[in-house]
């Protein structure tokens, strides 16, 4: 059976809280699943104990023979309905001593409750989890690679749909199809699809908009694998007519963000500071084709995943930490045209000892 000990130790060795309540509302706290692992179960409201080498979980009926299938050791599993009966459990773990909550996450009624339970302080542990999910374990790692396999297996086959008419809609329904019957569990997130003008926002939301001819298609998507993510962008041209001046300026941009991409990876090592990668991207943009798509890379290179497509820290001119073997980032740098449209390539990259690959 699965330790949680190595995980445990990682938390409590960024944190001086005696012990760590993970209280789960109507949805799961993704600490919850960094903990339990459980992959199968809503556990609403549940609540779990930490202490430095052990966890009670606290669950409901519902959920009480779902979470005896999936513990991991030095976990202890118990079964209570009674808000009174909780109480009096949470108020024995936490009577006099320093509690860490998920700050982040935790509604101010949830951790207000704690207080009142007799806690003699409350303490924001959001911090230490994120420190200890940002370098992935080989277990992490290998998930990862599982979804970006499934997720790089609909993008090959997601061509076939193009047809002319369309919709964004009907087409990120087909690519979210074809995830799931390559083994995905779910979304990593709600799937982009952007026809031309529509791709030079980058969060825009797939709508009624049909597909033409010699139009961009940009797709960004990911598969959730066990609990983990994955997260890809690909751009495509449908039906490209290559004597246009429309076709030559998409390949241009093309070219441009995949070169920048792969100037990012190169800056992608240990010891290497976090903002390093973008200022690369970010400079190779700006000055390429003469500097006529300057100040058109509008956000950061890259974001940290695991359990959440969006981990933590990331690769940005802000973050100055350095980076660590076993993190893993998206690399996806993008070049946005108002009125005309956009061009992002994103694949995720593991930092390992000797550089940067893609997972």
């Amino acid at each position: 059976m699965r330790s949680i000990v190595g995980r445990l130790s990682k938390i409590f060795g960024h944190t001086n809280a005696d012990v760590i309540i993970v209280m789960n509302t109507g949805i799961i706290d993704s600490n919850f699943l960094y903990i339990s692992g459980f992959t199968s179960g809503i556990f609403e409201d549940s609540v779990l104990l930490l202490k430095r080498k052990s966890a009670t979980l606290i669950t409901s009926e519902l959920e009480y023979y779902t979470a005896l299938q999936q513990k991991p050791n030095n976990m202890r599993v118990i079964k209570e309905n009674s808000k009174d009966a909780i109480d009096s459990i949470i108020r024995e773990q936490v009577s006099g001593r320093t509690v860490g909550i998920n700050g982040s996450f935790l509604p101010y009624g949830y951790a207000k409750r704690i207080l009142e339970l007799g806690a003699k302080r409350i303490i924001d542990a959001s911090g230490a989890f994120a420190e200890a999910r940002l370098v992935k374990d080989p277990g992490e790692i290998a998930l990862m690679r599982k979804a970006n396999a499934i997720a790089k297996k609909a993008f090959a086959e997601i061509p076939k749909y193009f047809k002319e008419g369309i919709t964004e809609k009907k087409l990120a329904a087909q690519f979210d199809y074809l995830m799931m019957l390559n083994g995905a569990d779910g979304q990593s997130f709600q799937t982009i699809v952007s026809f031309d003008k529509n791709a030079a926002m980058p969060h825009h939301m797939p709508d009624s908009t049909a597909l033409k001819p010699n139009s961009i298609v940009l797709i960004d998507a990911g598969a959730k694998y066990m609990n983990y993510c994955s997260d890809i962008t690909r751009t495509f041209i449908f039906k490209p007519e290559k004597s246009s001046e429309k076709y030559a300026r998409i390949i241009d941009m093309y070219n441009t963000v995949k070169e920048a991409q792969a100037r990012a990876l190169r800056e992608i090592k240990p010891g290497a500071l976090a903002s390093a990668p973008h200022i690369a991207a970010e400079h190779y943009i700006n000055t390429a084709s003469n500097g006529i798509y300057n100040g058109k890379f509008i956000h950061s290179l890259g974001h940290s995943i695991g359990i959440d497509v969006h981990d933590g820290l990331g690769l940005s001119r802000g973050y100055k930490f350095k980076l660590r073997p076993g993190m893993v980032f998206s690399d996806e740098p993008g070049i946005y045209i108002e009125g005309f449209g956009g061009i992002r390539i994103e694949d995720d990259v593991i930092v390992t000892e000797k550089g940067a690959a893609f997972m």
